[in-house]
């Protein structure tokens, strides 16, 4: 059933609750059941620990410059989580009933996010590569900076930002578990996995939501999707900075290693675009009023348009060097 036009995204919000808290067991796992950092770690009761903490490291210092500096950026953005559940707290403006569903998802998507940053951050601080105070210092700059990714409190336009965003890092983590487990450091390229697959399940969820809204508002979820790609959508870690600098000062040499090495790039970019539109089926979409026509006629042609760009993207040579790595 379509609603008219004119509904509110407050009655769309709400007449979606309960299919999102049917979508937290769908998509999300019993928290006595998914795995946890101490399964992928050298635990310190073991008395094979020191052994294993002198294994870990030899194979950690396998690790190109370049895939340390991308695997730490991808932790300082997942240790930033407060930012991200501060902001989806607020997109639903029913965000004061603690037992709505949107406020069950945000809990429980957040608690299975806590568990990414908490076992990169360990496997660095082991790893004994990583100058861990400055990676500390751009951890806390990142935080308190926040981030701004144009949705506002719109729900449209955030759900739109997670399903692309939660697929550009399964894409990094995936990618960087790949080149750990070509240089030899299979421990790495498991916990990778293990992050990309929740990344995965996660973006499953954020687009069934976005599709649910397709149908029951087109034209107004159509005219969201369009608005996000104008802006383009920015990593969560666009304020990236290390001590002393400006803010995205360091983003850029962040993203400049992920190109470089292929573990995400602009081409990577536009094969999320066009994933999303084939699985909403966006050229099939009826009872489009002209706004939403005109959006979708932008939406189907960008990715070709972004695809001649991305082929002109040369990659740039490695000569910065982060703060963050000691050795």
């Amino acid at each position: 059933m379509k609603l008219q036009e004119k509904v509110s995204k407050v009655e769309v919000m709400n007449y979606l609750d309960k299919e999102i808290t049917d979508a937290i067991p769908a998509y999300l796992k019993p928290i006595d059941d998914m795995w946890q950092p101490a399964d992928l770690l050298p635990q310190s009761e073991g008395e094979a620990f020191f052994d294993q903490i002198k294994e870990l490291r030899g194979k950690a210092g396998n690790l190109s410059y370049d895939l340390l500096a991308v695997l730490i950026g991808d932790t300082i953005t997942e240790e930033a989580l407060p930012t991200y559940e501060s902001w989806l707290s607020v997109i639903h403006p029913k965000n004061e009933d603690y037992e709505s569903g949107w406020n069950r998802w945000v809990r429980a998507w957040t608690a299975e996010e806590n568990r990414h940053g908490d076992v990169l951050d360990k496997y660095l601080y082991l790893s004994g590569r990583v100058n861990m105070r400055e990676m500390q210092i751009s951890t806390q700059h990142l935080i308190a900076d926040g981030f701004d990714v144009g949705t506002a409190k719109d729900p449209y336009r955030s759900f739109i930002y997670t399903s692309f965003q939660e697929l550009a890092t399964n894409v990094s983590h995936r990618r960087v578990a790949q080149f750990a487990k070509k240089a030899g450091d299979d421990l790495l390229a498991k916990i990778c996995g293990h992050v990309a697959a929740d990344e995965a399940r996660h973006a499953n969820a954020y687009k069934s939501f976005v599709q649910r809204i397709f149908d029951i508002d087109p034209s107004g979820m159509m005219k969201a999707f369009e608005d996000m790609m104008r802006k383009k959508i920015v990593m969560p870690a666009h304020f990236l900075r290390e001590r002393g600098a400006p803010k995205s000062a360091a983003f850029r040499h962040f993203s400049e290693a992920a190109q470089r090495i292929g573990v995400y790039t602009a081409t990577d970019y536009v094969n999320i675009l066009r994933s999303l539109i084939k699985e909403w089926e966006i050229e099939r979409i009826s009872s489009l009023t002209e706004a939403g026509e005109k959006a979708r006629d932008y939406v189907m042609a960008l990715p070709d348009r972004l695809a001649k760009l991305a082929e002109r993207i040369s990659p740039q040579p490695a000569a910065y060097r982060f703060s963050w790595i000691s050795v």
